[in-house]
């Protein structure tokens, strides 16, 4: 009888899963199996094996390298700052400040403000004619291309930063309000100082939050097209051509063996990164 309400519970669990399997199976096993078909073969249509001829051919293309140099140097630079600015504003949250309630909101608002209105304020903000070109204008001084000079890439970093910064705020003042409060009357009452607080009792607490908001923004970091696409177009200034840039450009031009390339490299960097910050975090958490 035991068995039997087993099997039963089995299949219903199964039927419940199924969909589930068969949407992942679809979308994402499906073409992922494409793509390394694509990778490895001359051409997308009666394809012959190639080896590893399209990965040889993506390190001697110049704009693949550019792309990837341009997406390394901007998450090296927006991923820490990302962090040290939402755990700031956590931290600066975390206290009795006045307007509490509104600023965490504020902070927020990025994430659900639709992409292509963000859009459309940093075009009047950074347009050649915009905003702070006349701001600049006012004061004497001569206006800016931002986004087709290498003032482009900072840009970028100011926009990644202003719509990520307040989602991992909200994640790391989750993990700050879980810090147990008698560690910190404790140590008032023993007189250490609030930057030693910070780091003997704050930040191991705060360590396994905070690797998982890097692994996090890292990942989004190799991911930022969508604003950056809709700002500056197909071929933007060659300091914020991105792999997502590269990667949509050879889809338009059909050549799906360097896109699937491209696609294989990227997913291996990321896992590799990922790999080793996980192994950094589990002897750090030891």
């Amino acid at each position: 009888m035991a068995k039997r309400v087993k099997r039963i519970k089995a299949g219903s669990a199964a039927g419940f899963i199924l969909p589930s399997l068969l949407g992942v199976a679809l979308f994402f096993l499906v073409p992922f199996i494409g793509v390394f078909y694509y990778a490895f073969v001359d051409s997308p249509v009666n394809g012959r094996f190639a080896g590893f001829a399209n990965f040889t051919s993506l390190f001697q293309n110049r704009a693949f390298l550019n792309a990837a140099s341009n997406t390394l140097l901007f998450s090296a630079v927006s991923v820490p700052l990302v962090m040290v600015l939402s755990l700031a504003l956590a931290l600066l949250l975390n206290t009795r400040i006045y307007a509490r309630s509104f600023l965490r909101a504020a902070f927020l608002s990025p994430m659900v403000i639709p992409v292509a209105s963000v859009v459309l304020m940093w075009v009047i903000l950074f347009n050649f004619t915009g905003s702070l070109n006349v701001m600049l204008h006012s004061f004497g001084y001569a206006p800016i291309d931002w986004m087709k000079s290498e003032w482009a890439r900072f840009v970028i970093i100011l926009v990644f930063t202003w719509k990520n910064a307040g989602y991992n705020m909200v994640i790391f003042l989750a993990a700050l309000q879980g810090v147990p409060k008698e560690l910190y009357e404790a140590a008032r009452v023993d007189g250490i100082s609030w930057h030693r607080q910070f780091g003997r009792i704050t930040l191991p607490y705060l360590l396994p939050t905070g690797f998982f908001i890097l692994i996090m923004s890292l990942i989004n970091s190799f991911k930022v097209f969508r604003e950056t696409y809709l700002v500056t177009g197909d071929y933007p200034h060659e300091s914020v051509y991105m792999l997502q840039h590269y990667m949509n450009n050879m889809f338009k031009q059909l050549d799906y063996q360097k896109l699937s390339a491209a696609a294989i490299v990227m997913a291996i960097v990321i896992a590799l990164i990922v790999f080793v910050l996980l192994r950094v975090e589990r002897r750090a958490s030891a």
